[in-house]
């Protein structure tokens, strides 16, 4: 069984004891989340596509840690010219754990 769920505006497939990395989440570290925002799931075969989603379907997850991501180097130059610009960038994450899907 799995769904595919939209968290923090992206979209995931998620099933049962699977672990994940998604954008930065309010909740503290070791506190339940649910998802409500079902676009499909999956059950033995049998698909259920919602329009937009899915009613009475629910996600639960717990939130693991928070952290970042490795660093991206943002470089930028024009050649000729003596324009040069670097920046660095870290992506704030959350790791969450499914706990269940109930459709």
């Amino acid at each position: 069984m799995y769904a595919i769920v939209e968290i923090a505006g992206q979209q995931f497939k998620v099933e049962k004891g699977r672990k994940l990395y998604v954008h930065r989440l309010s909740q503290n570290e070791g506190s339940a989340v649910s998802f409500d925002k079902i676009l499909l799931i999956e059950n033995d075969g049998k698909v259920v596509v919602g329009t937009p989603s899915v009613k009475d379907a629910k996600v639960e997850a717990t939130v693991i840690r928070h952290l970042k991501d490795d660093k991206v180097i943002v470089f930028k130059k024009k050649r000729r010219k003596g324009y040069r610009v670097k920046n660095g960038h870290r992506q704030c994450l959350t790791q969450i754990e499914i706990n269940s899907i109930n459709a």
